[in-house]
C-alpha cells in the first residue's frame, strides 16, 4: 500500500496518509493532523510525492537471474565443455629432479 502526501488548503499542513490504491482520496484535513485548536475541516489536495524508489538488498541482482531454462541449460553445457580435462594420478606424482648419489 502506498503513502500519499496531502496539503490542507485552510491550515497549510502537509501530511502523509498510508492508504490503499482502491481508497478514495481524502477530501478534508483529518482531525488528528490539524494544528488548529478547533478542527478546521479544510479541503485537502493530493500532492505529487517523490515516492520511495527501488531499494535493492542482498548479494545483488543480475540480468542472468531471470533467464529462461533453455538459456541456463545451454550456458551450463558450454561452461562444462570449456573446462580442461583432469590429469591422471601418475602424471601428477612428483619426481625427484636430482639424481641419486652413487656409493
Amino acid at each position: 500500500m502506498p503513502t500519499y502526501e496531502y496539503i490542507c488548503e485552510k491550515c497549510g499542513t502537509e501530511f502523509e496518509v498510508f492508504q490503499s490504491m482502491k481508497d478514495d482520496a481524502l477530501k478534508s484535513c483529518p482531525k488528528d493532523v490539524c494544528p488548529k485548536k478547533r478542527w478546521a475541516k479544510g479541503k485537502v489536495k493530493r500532492a505529487i510525492g517523490s515516492g520511495a524508489g527501488l531499494i535493492f538488498k542482498g548479494s545483488g541482482f543480475y540480468i542472468t537471474d531471470y533467464r529462461s531454462e533453455g538459456y541456463k541449460a545451454a550456458a551450463k553445457k558450454d561452461s562444462e565443455s570449456s573446462k580442461p580435462a583432469k590429469k591422471s594420478d601418475s602424471s601428477s606424482k612428483k619426481k625427484d629432479s636430482k639424481p641419486k648419489p652413487k656409493k
